[in-house]
């Protein structure tokens, strides 16, 4: 029997859904985009819910795109769209010591609050394997400090909580998650959606401006011959042949 991509419990108001593929490190396949987001959209549609909580199982919150099984830009852009436009407060919990890589930080720009445990790290590594972060700067680039976004979007480097709150990926530290939902149920729901709307203006205007191009961007670099050199030597485990 296949078990759910996306794990979903309820607890007062409050919905986790919780990234459940822990076999592939959460990547972000074509059927595991489709179940979060339709479990976004219920979400969503129910008055009971007063916000959701993005989590996951496992050592990684998400690896990024999977290289398998990807799902297409279009898919993905909409669901970081999703996010975003959702009528209901989204906060992201990352683990303590688990890991982000690639578009799963994507996920973390789109969300409204973003709580992350002691010893997680993140790292945008798409110039490793001959790409480019195009797509998750729909969210990313809104959020981020500029000169961080040019250091680890160049670098690939890894980073901790402390940087990522100070760059703007990261709200908090996890152990303020209990204190934060607790005012979000606090929150009138129309209070809730109608103060979302503002602080989301500024990145949905990047969607209306830049999705089409950056679209179509990612998947010139997708299909590019470094992207192919760089993908197989990510899955062979060995330096692509760039590497100096």
């Amino acid at each position: 029997m296949t078990l759910p991509l996306i794990d979903v419990t309820e607890e007062r108001g409050i919905t986790t859904l919780a990234l459940n593929s822990p076999a592939t490190r959460n990547a972000l396949s074509a059927p595991l985009v489709t179940e979060l987001a339709d479990a976004l959209t219920a979400c969503g549609k129910d008055p009971a819910i007063r916000a959701v909580v993005l989590t996951h199982t496992g050592s990684t919150f998400s690896a990024g795109a999977d290289l398998k099984a990807p799902p297409s830009p279009y898919a993905f852009v909409d669901l970081l769209r999703q996010v975003v436009e959702l009528p209901k407060p989204v906060v992201v919990h990352v683990t303590p010591g688990s890991h982000t890589r690639a578009g799963g930080l994507g996920l973390l720009g789109a969300a409204d609050i973003v709580l992350a445990g002691e010893g997680a790290d993140f790292a945008l590594t798409e110039v490793r394997i001959g790409v480019a972060p195009a797509v998750i700067s729909l969210t990313l680039l809104p959020r981020l400090e500029p000169r961080a976004a040019a250091r680890h979007y160049l670098t690939g480097e890894r980073f901790g909580v402390p940087e990522a709150i100070g760059m703007g990926l990261v709200t908090a530290g996890d152990q303020e998650l209990p204190g934060i939902l607790d005012a979000l149920r606090a929150g009138s729901p129309q209070g809730l959606r109608e103060a979302k709307r503002l602080v989301t203006a500024r990145v949905l205007e990047t969607f209306e401006r830049d999705a089409e191009d950056l679209v179509r961007r990612s998947a010139t670099l997708f299909a590019s011959a470094e992207a192919r050199e760089g993908m197989t030597a990510f899955l062979e485990r060995r330096d692509p042949a760039w590497r100096l």
